[in-house]
């Protein structure tokens, strides 16, 4: 009697742990999801607000030259795809109705690399016509990273974060491809990657930050890495191939003129990157390393063949950035481009 009624007890008081942990369960989910709905709600409310900066909507792209952007002005906006004329960077924006997470362009189409948020969130990368139309978009595998388009307009390049968020955080995955008009992809991870004369043959590699050379339809540079080193590689789209030419270059960005490329250096190590701003002369070699002595982790733009661009983030708000404007002299300093922007790319 007494063994049955001490089995009796341990199913009852079984049972009501079971149910307390479910109710508590059910409570956090709820809890949850009246958050996320919140924060939604918040996010949206903040997206219609009066936007911080000059803006104005619903037009195409304008005559060249100007600047594309990703527009990070709080208020209406907040995320699209927005440009200034070349000669008026702290005018008013025209702001489209694209949210972009990365954006580049030429004078008549636009690369948006999107997140489309939801239960589970998927990346796309979109090809948007001068009225900002859609003309064609595929999936990409990880959080937006980069984005290039070859000068001549045929080939796209684009890098995501397979894993990790950034390239300081250890074992970060990147997927960098090329894709063409036809719809072709490279993977340029599948290309044969040359150091030293040699085939290498890890597996562990990552490639990212890909520039096009002018007038050099197959030509391209881009960052490869593999067991703790970085080379700035030479790739060449008809033969698959990747050959590093220097050590520590990351994410280059050729001249207008193609004599130079423009590249972040980093000065710390593997997990405290502090990355330099330099100089690359194809034709001597010589490295300059330029007086900008924030950590600067974005792929720079040429405003033209004697002013770089790049992004930096806000110091004092969260989800904001500005754009920063440094001349190749070395005794030159950062100036403040266009405030509350992202992703610069200069079309000419």
């Amino acid at each position: 009697m007494n063994r049955t009624n001490a089995g009796a007890g341990t199913t009852v008081g079984g049972r009501l742990r079971w149910g307390i942990l479910l109710t508590v369960t059910a409570l956090v989910l709820a809890g949850a999801a009246i958050y996320a709905v919140g924060a939604y709600q918040r996010f949206e409310e903040s997206r219609t607000a009066n936007s911080s900066v000059g803006v104005t909507a619903g037009q195409p792209l304008p005559e060249v030259p100007f600047v594309l952007f990703r527009n990070t002005a709080s208020g209406q906006g907040y995320g699209n795809a927005a440009t200034v004329p070349l000669s008026a960077p702290a005018g008013t924006r025209a702001v489209s109705e694209q949210a972009c997470e990365r954006v580049y362009g030429t004078a008549s189409m636009v690369v948006c690399l999107k997140s489309n948020r939801g239960l589970v969130t998927t990346y796309e990368a979109a090809v948007l016509n001068r009225d900002w139309q859609q003309e064609r978009a595929w999936p990409v595998p990880g959080i937006p990273s980069r984005t290039r388009i070859s000068p001549d307009g045929p080939m796209i390049a684009t890098t995501v974060f397979v894993s990790g968020h950034s390239y300081t955080q250890a074992g970060f995955s990147t997927a960098t491809e090329i894709t063409v008009p036809d719809g072709g992809t490279g993977n340029l991870e599948d290309f044969a990657l040359f150091v030293n004369g040699e085939r290498l043959l890890s597996s562990d590699r990552n490639i990212w930050g890909v520039t096009f050379a002018p007038k050099q339809s197959d030509v391209f540079s881009a960052t490869a890495a593999s067991s703790g080193r970085i080379w700035l590689v030479r790739g060449s789209l008809a033969e698959k191939t990747l050959t590093a030419i220097r050590d520590n270059v990351e994410c280059p960005s050729i001249s207008p003129d193609g004599t130079r490329i423009a590249y972040k250096k980093n000065i710390g190590g593997p997990l405290t990157a502090h990355w330099n701003v330099a100089l690359l002369d194809l034709a001597t070699g010589e490295e300059t390393v330029l007086p900008e002595k924030r950590s600067v982790d974005d792929q720079i733009e040429w405003l033209d063949d004697q002013n770089l661009l790049y992004g930096l983030a806000d110091e004092d708000t969260d989800g904001d950035s500005n754009i920063w404007k440094l001349a190749t002299d070395p005794a030159s300093q950062p100036s403040l481009f266009i405030e509350h922007a992202w992703s610069p790319s200069v079309v000419r």
